[in-house]
């Protein structure tokens, strides 16, 4: 199926909505601490890749009320009112100890809705499935909201196969599908294809939103031992993969030459598009956005498959 501006489309669960098979996350957008908003890059630099992103088929937004403290929200928002686009916009909700009810989901809900400047927001998703409240209270409230209309479609995010079960128990007797879990994934972290998370989402009808497709960076292709990503980022996990990187990246630029010189990234997106999950990944620039993009359109075969699989297995 096509999209706007010649992208693929899939459908989003069981909801009837349809959104691009490569979406754009946007944590980046206003964060400065982790990804350096205001030095690295500006807005008018993420205006240009939301931009980008619609011009070239990337129609699914996801963002969160933490992201920025909510500036990625007001971001997202802008650019949807001022620049327009079939743009498909899901955020989060954050299940804090201290947010005991589900009053606590509808108001963080209106105060996202207010910072995105929209009516409904396509997708909400509980960002984590954190104590003290089980996934069932939070199941309820989405259902509500879902019920009242300030949503199209519900999600979860980081739940494990029974927590997703769950969830989708509480839902499916309100008749609100569970349209997606968003969980970490990549050629570098396959850990949903062990733990039962992919399996349960093929079983139940849900879509795998797939968030840090491009490991922070590390599969792009531009950063070595002798040029690593900036230091919270190697910090954090790349230290210990960089060396390992070198005959995975080589494999990944082999493959992407038969298909028509594609880069690395967009063999990663495309691996994951394969394994029946939507990239979300970041868009810090126009370039970024289109290089994204040129994901979708074309096929990696089995064998290309089985050999990055193999390669891959050591992650």
């Amino acid at each position: 199926m096509r999209g706007g501006g010649g992208g693929e489309v899939v459908p989003l669960g069981g909801t009837g909505i349809e959104i691009s098979a490569v979406g754009a996350g946007t944590w980046q957008w206003g964060d400065r601490f982790y990804w350096g908003f205001g030095r690295s890059f500006s807005e008018q630099d993420v205006r240009e890749a939301y931009r980008a992103c619609i011009e070239s088929g990337v129609t699914f937004f996801d963002t969160a009320e933490v992201y920025a403290l909510g500036g990625s929200e007001r971001l997202l928002g802008r650019f949807t009112g001022e620049e327009g686009g079939p743009a498909v916009v899901a955020t989060k909700f954050l299940p804090y100890p201290w947010r005991l009810s589900g009053r606590s989901l509808r108001s963080a809900l209106r105060k996202s809705l207010r910072r995105l400047g929209m009516e409904r927001v396509d997708l909400y998703q509980v960002h984590q499935p954190w104590r003290p409240r089980p996934v069932e209270a939070w199941a309820s409230a989405l259902a509500d909201v879902a019920e009242e209309g300030l949503v199209r479609s519900v999600g979860v995010s980081n739940y494990s196969a029974d927590q997703m079960r769950r969830a989708n128990d509480v839902l499916s007797a309100r008749g609100v599908p569970l349209a997606s879990n968003q969980v970490g994934y990549s050629f570098l972290n396959r850990k949903v294809e062990r733990n039962g998370v992919a399996e349960a989402c093929r079983e139940l009808g849900v879509t795998l939103i797939a968030y840090g497709p491009l490991a922070e960076g590390l599969l792009t292709g531009k950063y070595s031992t002798e040029n690593p990503p900036p230091l919270l980022r190697r910090v954090r996990w790349a230290r210990r993969r960089l060396p390992l990187l070198p005959p995975v990246i080589g494999l990944m630029r082999e493959i992407g030459q038969a298909h028509g010189d594609k880069s690395p990234s967009q063999v990663a997106l495309n691996w994951l598009m394969r394994k029946g999950a939507v990239p979300i990944a970041g868009s810090k620039s126009a370039a970024h956005a289109r290089s994204n993009a040129g994901a979708m359109g074309w096929r990696l075969s089995d064998d290309d498959m089985a050999a990055l699989d193999e390669v891959s297995a050591g992650f």
